[in-house]
């Protein structure tokens, strides 16, 4: 008999996550690029249009919640949010081993690694939200708090567009992560490797009504 097609590859993300991930990831760039038009003067100089920039700088960060809340109808992605949202005694041997540089590193289907970037990224994201709803809407706190807002707003820009330049690098750098975010699918030789205990997390995947 002849093998199916996708005997040798594994479901990573579903479309509803795919979709969620990529509209995000496009909102926080432009969100990162119109900021550098807004405060680094060649870049200023260059595009010009600042009422523009700013606008388009707005409403991206505005909307920046919003392909996770649509995407929580969806049971793949709740799925993924809850693993992504729990540490298990795995996640902390995967940080052993990233400490002790062991080659051996234990991880499900999100590594310790992968958690806490994402888990940064909400508490970023939500950060910047509401520090930019106080620089944009001056009327909702008193203008105390708006230098504060400020300060937190631009300084946590340059931190998340450091670790955003990271994410990048580490995707650069790992074929089958990218397959697995363009197509939902991945090698099963690179699962076992690189998640070894995925495999027991599959049945709750697997489920009647799971969304391809």
């Amino acid at each position: 008999m002849r093998r199916p097609p996708d005997a040798d590859r594994l479901l990573r993300f579903a479309r509803p996550v795919r979709w969620a991930h990529r509209t995000t990831a496009g909102l926080m760039l432009t969100c990162l690029f119109t900021a550098a038009c807004l405060y680094v003067t060649p870049l200023a100089e260059l595009v010009g249009r600042r009422r523009l920039v700013t606008t388009v700088h707005v409403w991206a960060g505005v909307a920046l919640p919003v392909p996770l809340l649509c995407g929580l109808a969806f049971r793949a992605l709740r799925a993924d949010v809850a693993r992504l949202s729990r540490f298990a005694p795995v996640d902390r041997a995967w940080l052993r081993a990233v400490r002790t540089r062991t080659a051996y590193r234990p991880a499900g289907k999100f590594n310790a690694g992968q958690k806490l970037y994402a888990q940064w990224t909400l508490g970023s994201m939500l950060v910047m939200l509401g520090t930019g709803l106080l620089m944009w809407l001056t009327h909702l706190a008193p203008p105390s708090l708006r230098p504060g807002a400020t300060f937190v707003h631009d300084w946590l820009a340059w931190a998340v567009a450091a670790v955003t330049a990271g994410h990048i690098w580490m995707a650069v750098r790992d074929p089958q992560a990218r397959l697995g975010m363009r197509t939902g699918l991945v090698d099963r030789g690179w699962a076992v490797r690189e998640h070894p205990h995925w495999e027991q997390e599959r049945p709750a995947e697997s489920a009647p009504g799971t969304v391809p």
